[in-house]
């Protein structure tokens, strides 16, 4: 409570924290705040020449190529998009700290396998092998959470490590295991517990690269299928109106940036908070 009432002393935490409650309170409440449903199409929606119309006070955000109403779909992809994040970083972070926890704390060949495997995973463009992930798979909200989650642990996985090694090796650990503690009482008793503020830094920094992710390989029409909507895919079927219906574009996408600059501004505030090394020099 109190690291909260920290960080909402600084404004620009303040704004992005109220942004994001905002868009998770409209994902949870989207059958009730949506002004219509995001999958129907109205004969009204389009222009005589069958264009897409644009913001007015019928269609608050203006409709997309199916005469859908853009609002609605916006809202409704929110839901996609917090979700896929929510699930795909939980996993990539469940899974790079179970890894680097592992190899940090056991070494020998099993560490030195697991850290291998990190440094071949590293080795691959995250994008690439999401992008092949995906094409290999059926897409679904499921498995795009997987995919992502597959490719962004690595990263997790190589901090949780070096904090793991430079932990071990102080004095307290020492003295712990001279007076007869087991490893598990180490492990779960005074490794996890200093290792507690990295992870939630990752936990709400790599909301923000999921969500770019997913918004990137829905775009690329490997991500979350037509006609559940999400801000990527709301943009990847609008790209061929973006001079004639620019806002189709422009509106999903400054609705992932702003998300994704709110949790990156939590994120570094949070690690401002959390980490030691930092006091002082705020």
């Amino acid at each position: 409570m109190k690291t909260l009432f920290a960080l909402c002393r600084r404004p620009s935490v303040a704004l992005s924290l109220l942004l994001i409650l905002t868009i998770v309170l409209l994902a949870i409440l989207a059958p009730w705040v949506s002004p219509y449903d995001p999958s129907e199409q109205f004969i009204e929606g389009l222009s005589m020449e069958g264009a897409p119309l644009p913001p007015d006070g019928t269609y608050r955000l203006g409709t997309d190529l199916l005469g859908r109403d853009l609002l609605s779909r916006l809202i409704y992809g929110a839901r996609t998009s917090l979700f896929i994040g929510l699930v795909a970083n939980g996993l990539a972070v469940l899974i790079g700290t179970l890894v680097g926890l592992t190899a940090g704390f056991v070494r020998g060949w099993l560490g030195s396998l697991l850290m291998r495997l990190t440094d071949l995973m590293m080795a691959f463009p995250a994008l690439l092998l999401a992008i092949a992930l995906a094409a290999i798979f059926q897409p679904s909200v499921w498995i795009v959470a997987l995919v992502i989650a597959m490719v962004n642990w690595v990263q997790i996985a190589r901090v949780i490590y070096s904090e793991t090694v430079a932990l071990e090796a102080r004095d307290f650990v020492a003295v712990e295991r001279t007076l007869g503690a087991s490893s598990l009482r180490i492990l779960f008793s005074h490794l996890l517990p200093h290792l507690l503020p990295t992870i939630l830094v990752w936990a709400t920094l790599g909301i923000s690269t999921t969500v770019l992710l997913e918004a990137t390989l829905s775009y690329l029409g490997v991500g979350v299928q037509p006609p559940t909507p999400s801000w990527g895919n709301i943009i990847f079927e609008s790209q061929t109106y973006f001079s004639e219906a620019p806002w189709l574009v422009f509106i999903p996408g400054a609705a992932i940036i702003l998300l994704s600059l709110a949790f990156n501004l939590v994120g570094d505030a949070l690690r401002d908070e959390l980490d030691p090394t930092l006091v002082g020099r705020r």
